[in-house]
């Protein structure tokens, strides 16, 4: 720690989206240098970021190029050339989470079986390569497919009910899970430095939006006995001591209608799952990451109030230049926080900002995050008909 504070540290964020842009407090705040890149020249973090260079995350030279002569590199999207990465590491630059982390998470079937292999609960399933030869298999319906590579946000995930259904199958290799019957779906963030310090965020609740498969609200903490609370962060912990983590992992868990734990995703950054802990935590997520890379003691992830998170997406029907309407009578409110992402070009349910609501309890934060729902929006004048 005394060599982290004695001298200048250069971090470099591949990807400069709204996660981006929120890491970029933390480095303010511990003296960091931060660099972005991003292949969208208005990326969110570019106004705010020390260097920004434009190219593109899943390109071998641009991603060397870019992280060579930095102290470290993190990223806010796992979809980034592992190549490059690697080599990045062979060359003594920091890069965290690390590759082989990376690997496994950009692959949803090697996820899974790596779930399988170490005794983690997750849902049943196999894997193909293509919808033949999955038809050439004994299929139990229902079930729920996704992509092995490149789904993000409810993209690459098609669930189907029965045989008629496959005409909406993913032809790609993919990952055919049995699917179960959900009562809530959750997620924990955890937080491990290069020393092995270990610390979790309570589980919090998340609801998705039935449509598009994208997260609507979220509660923290989650509304779950205490006994699963526990056993759901006790997974996270587990699960980020088997993947030799040193960052932040977002670990999606699903409480079944048994009341069964099962994991169903994990991200190895900051993650939506997780923006409440801004004004809702001690310690934020996106100060958690930073502590954890540069190994420094981690923060405190205790809840201060309850609270509820509702995303602001693009309207349905609005593409072009974006104008936010409804924010100002909420403005008023105590315990209410905005965050436009920087965004300048809304499209239907692209993720444009949230709202994250702090209140003496979860019914009163749900009440006003209603209310913050219908009446917020992200249009443009550019209308669709």
């Amino acid at each position: 720690m005394e060599n982290f504070f004695g001298k200048e540290i250069r971090l470099g964020i591949l990807r400069g989206g709204q996660l981006g842009r929120m890491l970029l407090q933390p480095c303010m705040n511990f003296g960091i240098i931060p660099h972005i890149m991003d292949i969208d020249e208005s990326a969110p973090a570019r106004p705010y970021c020390h260097q920004f260079s434009c190219g593109d995350a899943g390109n071998y030279d641009d991603v060397y190029r870019f992280g060579k002569g930095l102290d470290a590199v993190t990223l806010e999207i796992e979809h980034v050339n592992l190549d490059a990465l690697q080599q990045l590491q062979h060359d003594g630059v920091n890069v965290f989470p690390d590759p082989t982390l990376i690997e496994i998470v950009q692959d949803k079937g090697l996820q899974k079986q790596f779930y399988r292999d170490r005794g983690l609960p997750t849902a049943d399933f196999f894997l193909v390569d293509s919808v033949k030869e999955w038809m050439q298999t004994d299929i139990a319906f229902p079930v729920v497919q996704k992509a092995r590579r490149e789904g993000y946000d409810g993209r690459g995930v098609a669930i189907l009910n029965d045989p008629q259904d496959l005409g909406r199958a993913i032809d790609s290799p993919s990952v055919i899970e049995t699917r179960v019957d959900i009562k809530k779906e959750i997620s924990v963030l955890v937080a491990r430095n290069q020393a092995g310090q270990v610390s979790t965020f309570p589980a919090v609740e998340m609801v998705f939006h039935d449509g598009v498969q994208m997260l609507d609200y979220l509660f923290a903490p989650a509304r779950i006995p205490a006994n699963q609370g526990r056993e759901a962060v006790a997974l996270a912990e587990r699960l980020a001591r088997e993947v030799g983590l040193v960052g932040l992992l977002a670990v999606e868990m699903f409480v079944t209608a048994d009341d069964r734990i099962l994991i169903n995703e994990i991200a190895p950054r900051p993650h939506n799952s997780g923006h409440h802990t801004i004004e809702a935590c001690r310690t934020s997520q996106f100060e958690q990451h930073i502590r954890s890379i540069f190994n420094l003691p981690l923060g405190s992830t205790e809840l201060i109030a309850p609270a509820v998170m509702v995303n602001i997406v693009g309207e349905p029907g609005h593409s072009g230049p974006v104008a936010y309407i409804g924010i100002e009578p909420f403005l008023e409110l105590p315990g209410v926080y905005i965050h436009r992402y920087g965004k300048k070009i809304t499209r239907p349910h692209r993720k444009m900002g949230h709202v994250t609501v702090v209140r003496d309890s979860l019914d009163e934060a749900l009440e006003i995050a209603q209310h913050i729902k219908e009446e917020v929006k992200a249009i443009s004048c550019q209308s669709q008909s």
